[in-house]
């Protein structure tokens, strides 16, 4: 099952009619939509291609732990605010934050990290 929002016309509309919430590190923008994607923005001032490429995992990796528990029918885009280091373990937290701030959970009292 491929999670990933690729296609601009989908990006677009997450951009254009999308709710966003803030956190130290991400933003997150959702939609409702009729299944779970998620797309991951990272500007080249966050460095080359190699580090880009390496956020993007990171990423990637951290929504795939949280998908089982998440409302199912949302188009998700995050975009990481520029930092000295970026890790699994903080992109985590800060998701965690923001499902839980935009209630994003199936059960309210669901916290992962």
């Amino acid at each position: 099952m491929d999670l990933r929002l690729k296609k601009e016309k989908d990006f677009s509309l997450v951009f254009k009619s999308g709710k966003r919430l803030f956190s130290k590190s991400l933003t997150l923008i959702t939609l409702k939509s009729k299944e779970i994607k998620a797309g991951f923005v990272v500007g080249k001032k966050h460095g080359g291609s190699v580090k880009r490429n390496k956020i993007k995992r990171l990423l990637r990796e951290s929504f795939r732990s949280f998908v089982p528990n998440l409302n199912q029918n949302f188009f998700f885009v995050f975009i990481p605010k520029q930092e000295n280091e970026y890790s699994l373990e903080n992109f985590k937290k800060e998701m965690n934050y923001l499902f839980k701030k935009g209630k994003l959970f199936k059960n309210a009292e669901e916290d992962i990290y």
